[in-house]
């Protein structure tokens, strides 16, 4: 038993493998794709590189509304959103579908990678970072690059960064972190790990459901996802989800992540992530019924530390954004958007 739980601690383990304008444009990405399965943007789409204080660049999808900029009103101009991946991912998934559809709907959007993830650069050593890293890249994006305090909108271990932020934007404690983690107008948290980590997370699946603790880990620990079609649709997808459009997004998530997001054991001993004050961000926390990996327990943590009722929804996995019913999971958010007080 204490074996298949060290082994089950790799659950969600990463591959192996502001309020100033613009100072000077994103510069746009002239290398060599480092994904050997390149995506291609859709139409309104720009991949741009955001050089971060290292001198490393940070792959940024950016699709702007389709508002005349000049009739934009100060007073009545949306937030612009700003999408953070998780594990196996990269700003490829948000530009599928959720890019269009919500700068359809008036939003400038703005999808990163993290590094080591994507077309993003990879910093020396043998992880992409920390949570503290990770959150002072998005930090240092939106200081330099956009005009209103965004919405940040994170998806699995991404929900955790965002988490992390908004705990540091918060913390009295430390006043010059206000200066280096600009105020956010909302977070969506979308099938995040819940603050405290996927500790919990493995504990239950082993307990309560140790088959699918079992396929879990051999999906994601193990990276059986990539070569085992039935597997990744499990894991990621409702059974609805058409083969050919599994495969497509199988070949993306295997190029996605050339280091691990996190050294897991250095997380979980930085975590929980710190409470906030219940009214001190307007936060919409939303799950997936089919959720392979989040249960609904970590779902009605994370909606704890924020003081809301999360929103499940259902017909849809834990690959939200992508699966075949990824509207569903938009238009919560779009009515949630369209709520927020400005």
């Amino acid at each position: 038993m204490a074996m298949a739980a060290s082994s089950l601690l790799s659950l969600f383990k990463p591959n192996l493998s502001a309020s100033k304008r613009t100072i000077k444009p994103l510069a746009v990405l002239n290398n060599s794709p480092k994904m050997r399965v390149p995506y291609e943007l859709k139409h309104g789409q720009t991949r741009l590189f955001h050089q971060l204080p290292s001198g490393l660049n940070m792959e940024v999808i950016e699709q702007k509304c389709n508002k005349d900029p000049d009739k934009r009103s100060s007073e009545s101009e949306n937030p612009p959103l700003v999408f953070v991946h998780g594990s196996y991912h990269a700003a490829w998934c948000w530009a599928e579908h959720w890019l269009p559809f919500f700068s359809s709907f008036g939003y400038d959007c703005y999808a990163l990678s993290l590094l080591g993830q994507g077309e993003s650069d990879g910093p020396t050593g043998s992880v992409a970072g920390t949570l503290q890293t990770h959150a002072g890249d998005i930090a240092d994006f939106i200081q330099k690059n956009l005009e209103l305090p965004p919405v940040l909108l994170g998806h699995s271990f991404g929900g955790l960064i965002i988490q992390y932020y908004i705990a540091n934007i918060r913390n009295e404690k430390f006043i010059e972190m206000k200066k280096l983690y600009p105020d956010l107008t909302g977070a969506v948290l979308v099938c995040s790990v819940p603050p405290s980590g996927n500790s919990g997370l493995v504990w239950r699946y082993l307990f309560s459901k140790p088959i699918a603790a079992f396929k879990v880990t051999l999906s994601l620990a193990a990276k059986a996802f990539q070569t085992d079609l039935s597997l990744c649709k499990e894991t990621f997808f409702t059974s609805a989800m058409e083969d050919h459009l599994v495969m497509r997004y199988q070949e993306l998530m295997k190029e996605s992540s050339r280091m691990p997001l996190f050294d897991l054991q250095k997380l979980n001993a930085s975590l929980p992530v710190p409470s906030v004050p219940k009214s001190s961000i307007e936060a919409l926390v939303i799950g997936a019924r089919d959720d392979f990996i989040v249960d609904a327990e970590g779902l009605a943590e994370t909606g704890r530390l924020y003081g809301v009722s999360p929103i499940c929804v259902e017909g849809v996995a834990h690959d939200m954004m992508l699966d075949c019913s990824w509207e569903k999971g938009a238009e919560h958010i779009l009515l949630w958007l369209n709520g927020l007080s400005r």
